[in-house]
Order: C-alpha cells, then sequence, then structure tokens
C-alpha cells in the first residue's frame, strides 16, 4: 500500500482535484482508496433512522449493510482521535490511499492552491508538502527544499507525481 495526501485552505478545490486523480489513477489499473479527516463534527446518518437511533443509544460501533455499500460507524465518545496508522490498519487491501487533512502527517502530499482565494499557501508550514499545483506560478525562492509546482488543470502530470511519489507503508 502507498500513501499520499493533498492539501489545502477551505475552498482552494481539494476534492474537485481528487474527483479528477481517483479516476486517472483507477484508468491505470490500480486500487485507490481515500481516508479524509474533517476539522468538523461528521455524522453520515440522520435523526430518526435505525441506524442514528442505536448509535445515539450509546452503541460503540454501528455497521450498516445495504445492497451497494456497507459502512461503519465508529463512536469515539471523547476518546482522542485515532492516528492514521491506526485508520490505514482498517482499510482493506489497496494500491493506493489519498489522504486528504492529516497536517502534522509526515508523508508526502500535494497542495491545490488558488492565488484567486487568497490566502497563503500551507507549505512550508505543514510537514510533507512535496509539490504545489496552482492555476498560477507561484514566486518560490530556488531552496533546495522548494516543492515541485503542477500545473492544476494537468491531471495526467500530477498522477504521474503522484505515484511517483508516494511513500511506501
Amino acid at each position: 500500500m502507498k500513501i499520499f495526501g493533498v492539501a489545502g485552505h477551505s475552498g482552494m478545490g481539494k476534492t474537485t482535484l481528487l474527483e479528477r486523480l481517483v479516476p486517472a489513477i483507477a484508468a491505470r489499473g490500480l486500487v485507490v482508496s481515500l481516508i479524509k479527516h474533517s476539522h468538523k463534527n461528521i455524522d453520515i446518518d440522520r435523526p430518526g433512522k435505525d441506524s442514528y437511533r442505536l448509535r445515539e443509544s450509546g452503541c460503540k460501533e454501528v455497521l450498516l449493510l445495504g445492497n451497494d455499500r456497507w459502512a461503519l460507524m465508529h463512536e469515539l465518545r471523547g476518546a482522542p482521535e485515532p492516528s492514521l496508522d491506526y485508520l490505514l490498519d482498517r482499510m482493506q487491501h489497496c494500491d493506493l490511499v489519498l489522504v486528504e487533512g492529516f497536517k502534522n502527517g509526515n508523508f508526502p502530499k500535494l497542495e491545490v492552491w488558488r492565488e484567486s482565494v487568497g490566502k497563503p499557501t500551507l507549505w512550508p508550514d505543514w510537514p510533507g508538502i512535496v509539490a504545489i499545483a496552482s492555476d498560477t506560478l507561484l514566486a518560490v525562492s530556488a531552496q533546495a527544499t522548494a516543492p515541485a509546482q503542477l500545473d492544476l488543470a494537468d491531471a495526467a502530470s500530477m498522477v504521474d507525481f503522484v505515484l511517483a511519489h508516494a511513500a511506501t507503508r
């Protein structure tokens, strides 16, 4: 299993980019999975549904199985968030796990950056950023640690970069 991250401020287009990269990687015959970390509380079921009612009643885990998919919900109930390694250990075998979030994780990341959003890059403050995909050329000093710059419109080049730089776990 290999791992590669996608980072960026809200509104930069991380999900939109992932929607382009996943099918392009899968088209190369690779099995791709994703872990998305959100700084918000998430809920994948709705009030009134059986799974919601049973989870709220105190279940630590609820596994929901339908005709087309299944989902496992695990309640933290005040416990600390699990590590990325813990979550990766629970995933089924795949060729590549794309990770959105986990800013402190020291694994290779592609930062999505758009000048029009008006926020600074996350690089160099976030560990692991090895490339910045942007719709404009960044003025980055010629430091040995400066990340590669990729054209946000060139999905094939980004896929090549991700596959060449993904960390083996």
